[in-house]
């Protein structure tokens, strides 16, 4: 499907950081310490057949930490949600991004997201959509030239709020699913 992303208002690389959020939350990057934590928050925010296997997410955090964005509840010190990545030179989302850690290129011009997980206690308040402007704004800083995630026929309407195009169905099927593969040009 032939889209002119570059038509699109930058969206969220536009909005100032929420005061509230701010004031609740600190924003920095994953520790590997945390690994356990966020494998645990993946399994709560996602079904067995789509969320990242412990091992798998381990291995994501050892290679690649600096494109982990963490929200830590400045109460609890607790980890309320994450958003989590690989930098590639490649155009298209596949599946091996989400079995294969090697694949991560840390001067790749290209984020593949490979999840955005809020858990439930901390939904309703605007936390992913803060957590993906900061993450946007961080790799537009960083020269990145597009962001590309795939999600679920339901999400589809909240990535496009964010400002990601909808380029249609992906050739991903991680977890016997569908997506839609998604675009941001930063």
């Amino acid at each position: 499907m032939d889209k002119d992303i570059t038509a699109k208002k930058p969206g969220l690389l536009c909005r100032q950081p929420d005061d509230a959020l701010c004031e609740s939350f600190i924003f920095r990057n994953i520790r590997r310490e945390e690994a356990e934590q966020a494998a645990l928050i993946e399994e709560i925010c996602f079904p067995p057949n789509e969320a990242c296997s412990k091992e798998m997410m381990m291995e994501r955090i050892e290679r690649a930490p600096e494109f982990f964005l963490v929200a830590e509840d400045k109460e609890g010190g607790k980890i309320a949600g994450f958003l989590s990545g690989l930098a590639t030179d490649e155009e298209l989302f596949r599946d091996e991004f989400f079995k294969d850690a090697d694949m991560h290129n840390p001067d790749g011009r290209n984020i593949m997201l490979l999840g955005l997980d809020v858990l439930p206690a901390y939904r309703g308040r605007g936390l992913a959509t803060e957590l993906m402007r900061r993450y946007l704004v961080r790799e537009r800083d960083n020269d990145r030239h597009t962001v590309i995630l795939t999600c679920l026929d339901a999400k589809v309407n909240m990535y496009e709020k964010m400002g990601f195009i909808d380029e249609g169905i992906s050739a991903s099927a991680w977890g016997g699913e569908q997506w839609h593969e998604m675009r941001y040009k930063l």
